[in-house]
């Protein structure tokens, strides 16, 4: 075992010791020599190119040189001694899963959600875990059923920008280790089952009817406060009664009908009366 390669995992690129050892500096000097002498020949397989978005990460010996990630652009490697990794540095969407999930309350429901990631760190997501991607998919999986699992269906149905955040929160967190830097979490769709959907709109039908009564409730009780009063007004003048019976009247005339019942006040019958006799 090589000294000091117990302690790469979780050390900064840095502090990576990069003593080869003897064998190892004469293997580095061999090829060295080898690449000499094999020029121009050995150029086309000791100069690498990486693009824009991406970070080359240098094995000499299988250790990792001191200096971090490569690129983009050009980079030298010597054949035979050193080897490379390509890492992509470009942000990476990937959707979850539909996550069956029991809440706080003992609903199941089944949910589902996006996560923007990207590599922040190439050395880390090389050196500190086989395969972030994938390592990152169950995590997100995971987190997901953890913190919806602390939820009742009304936070989860209303509060989804809170849970999106405790998510990434999350993630960026555990994720930190591994060079990946999460940079978004989104709720896509939270579904229910048939029979509490049907539950629930019979119930918000319940409610609207509910509302719909006590307002036409209100309504009747305003509209019999008018009346009153209204009434109140004619009691004291006489006239005001008979005035809303020629406007009554007209207001039948108006719609072309052409039988008009139109009820004779008593008391104008009464002074017709009094005047004949």
């Amino acid at each position: 075992m090589i000294p000091g390669v117990s302690h790469l995992l979780f050390l900064p690129v840095g502090d990576l010791d990069p003593g080869l050892g003897c064998c190892g500096w004469i293997l580095v000097i061999v090829s060295f020599f080898f690449t000499i002498i094999t020029f121009p020949i050995s150029v086309w397989m000791c100069i690498k190119i990486v693009k824009e978005y991406e970070r080359a990460i240098i094995f000499r010996l299988g250790r990792i040189l001191r200096g971090g990630a490569k690129g983009p652009g050009l980079f030298f490697v010597l054949p035979c001694t050193d080897s490379f990794i390509k890492v992509d540095m470009r942000t990476i969407s990937f959707d979850i899963p539909p996550q069956e999930i029991l809440t706080k309350d003992s609903v199941t429901v089944s949910v589902d959600g996006v996560v923007y990631y990207r590599v922040q760190n190439a050395t880390l997501a090389v050196a500190n875990i086989t395969n972030a991607d994938s390592a990152t998919r169950l995590l997100a999986q995971t987190t997901l059923r953890n913190v919806l699992g602390t939820k009742n269906l009304s936070q989860i149905l209303s509060d989804r920008e809170e849970i999106a955040h405790n998510m990434q929160s999350t993630l960026d967190v555990a994720t930190d280790d591994w060079g990946i830097k999460v940079e978004r979490v989104e709720i896509k769709d939270v579904k229910l089952p048939v029979q509490l959907q049907r539950a629930m709109a019979a119930e918000a039908e319940a409610a609207r009817e509910a509302r719909a009564k006590v307002i036409a409730a209100e309504g009747e009780m305003n509209a019999s406060r008018a009346l009153k009063e209204a009434s109140i007004v004619m009691t004291e003048s006489p006239a005001a009664l008979q005035l809303r019976y020629l406007q009554t009247l007209t207001t039948i005339a108006a719609e072309k009908n052409s039988t008009i019942v139109f009820p004779l006040p008593i008391d104008l019958l009464q002074g017709i009366v009094s005047g004949r006799k």
